[in-house]
């Protein structure tokens, strides 16, 4: 048995948040909004090209637990091309970020935005800085 592929990641929030993170991963990060399996939860389906990388599921409000504890996620990253149209964009829509550069064991200069989602979910943002 051998991993083949990163399938997706989950985030639940109360409805009255859920649109929120919805346009957040939509808007400010740049994923797109797709089909979704006919199931019992509200939510959104959000795709990377063509694979759902992130579900977004209605959790209620309360002191609910879900079945197993969690609780230590700490962020979620993208490899990404063009960090100005990330930049411009996150200072149009006045999203905080940080911005982080650094040098790879290879050499390649690396440029690291991250911001957080609304349900205070850390997003990185990675890309390699063309020295041309």
């Amino acid at each position: 048995m051998s991993l083949i592929a990163f399938n997706h990641f989950n985030i639940r929030a109360p409805s009255a948040l859920l649109r929120t993170v919805r346009d957040f991963y939509v808007d400010v990060i740049g994923l797109l909004e797709g089909p979704r399996p006919d199931v019992p939860v509200a939510g959104y389906w959000l795709y990377l090209a063509d694979v759902p990388v992130l579900h977004l599921m209605e959790w209620p409000e309360g002191p609910q637990v879900p079945d197993q504890e969690r609780g230590c996620l700490d962020h979620v990253a993208f490899s990404c091309r063009d960090e100005m149209t990330f930049i411009d964009r996150f200072e149009r829509l006045a999203v905080p970020f940080r911005q982080r550069e650094f040098a790879l064991p290879s050499g390649e200069q690396f440029l690291q935005l991250t911001v957080n989602d609304p349900t205070g979910l850390g997003v990185e943002l990675n890309f390699i800085v063309s020295t041309s």
